[in-house]
């Protein structure tokens, strides 16, 4: 059966996830109720996706017995008391980016999850990419031998946004942008750092520094826009890793074993960002994890 969505917020990346997730086969997912705080925008957006239940409230799609899933897109202050409303509802949750605004409330959120047994993602969709699995898959095969650094720069103007200037609504760049690098080094140490060496706020550099050695040099800034040159390169004794442009959301790689490409597909209604067809990932892999109770 569809997995059926209930989408929180009628903003841009709610937009550009539902565009993609249209591009999954409909027997596999279903958007099935739109909430926002005006329940005519909640209407106006849904009917673009084939909804056919409309709230003005977060509160009302939590009661909807016919949501199996709920996709958070509000703004970064929202993320924790909503994945905690649904949660405590019965539905799983994909979440966002970032999942909560401190350490605490993270830990509150998974815990949550774990005692309901339902599934909860933070919606850090470079993870779901077919290249991003390609690149764990690299790096375990040996073909990079032992990997010592890990480069990445990630500079886009953002700073015309008002919530990135108010500090009360998750502002600055780090949450926004920052993420995108300090996730691919993570994902590629796999294992916290003994250092970390940084200065952020609208434009950023982080150093990690891993245990033997290894190191992560990170840079991102919200003042500037470089989108062809917003690359990453993963460094090891054997061989390297390059992803050219668009590191975050990637549509081919140069690796060991050879280029690889990602189906980025057009939805039905436009995408606003850089290679939003990828979203659809995210949303296959939350199928693919509740289906395996995982």
């Amino acid at each position: 059966m569809a997995l059926k969505w209930g989408i929180c917020a009628a903003g841009k990346i709610s937009n550009d996830f539902c565009s993609a997730l249209k591009t999954l086969p409909k027997g596999e997912h279903e958007i099935v109720a739109v909430a926002a705080r005006d329940v005519s925008r909640a209407k106006e957006f849904g009917e673009k996706f084939g909804a056919t239940r409309f709230y003005g409230s977060y509160e009302e799609i939590a009661k909807d017995s016919g949501v199996d899933i709920i996709y958070i897109g509000t703004i970064h202050t929202l993320h924790y008391p909503l994945s905690i409303m649904m949660l405590n509802a019965g539905k799983h949750v994909l979440c966002e980016k970032p999942m909560a605004m401190n350490l605490k409330q993270c830990r509150e959120v998974l815990q949550l999850s774990k005692d309901k047994n339902l599934f909860f993602k933070e919606a850090v969709w470079s993870r779901s990419f077919p290249i991003y699995e390609q690149i764990r898959k690299e790096i375990a095969s040996g073909s990079l031998g032992d990997v010592n650094l890990v480069t990445a720069k990630f500079c886009i103007q953002i700073m015309n946004k008002e919530r990135i200037k108010n500090n009360t609504l998750g502002g600055g760049c780090l949450l926004d942008i920052g993420i995108y690098p300090i996730q691919l080094a993570a994902m590629v140490f796999n294992e916290l750092p003994e250092k970390i060496i940084a200065s952020v706020d609208e434009d950023g550099a982080v150093i990690l520094r891993y245990k033997g050695g290894r190191m992560a040099s990170l840079v991102y800034s919200g003042k500037t826009h470089d989108l062809e040159h917003n690359r990453c390169s993963i460094h090891g004794t054997k061989g390297s890793i390059e992803i050219p442009a668009n590191f975050w959301c990637p549509e081919e790689a140069f690796m060991p074993s050879g280029r690889y490409t990602n189906d980025l597909p057009i939805g039905p209604v436009p995408y606003n960002f850089v290679n939003c067809g990828g979203l659809r990932y995210q949303a296959d892999n939350a199928r693919k994890c509740i289906q395996a109770d995982v």
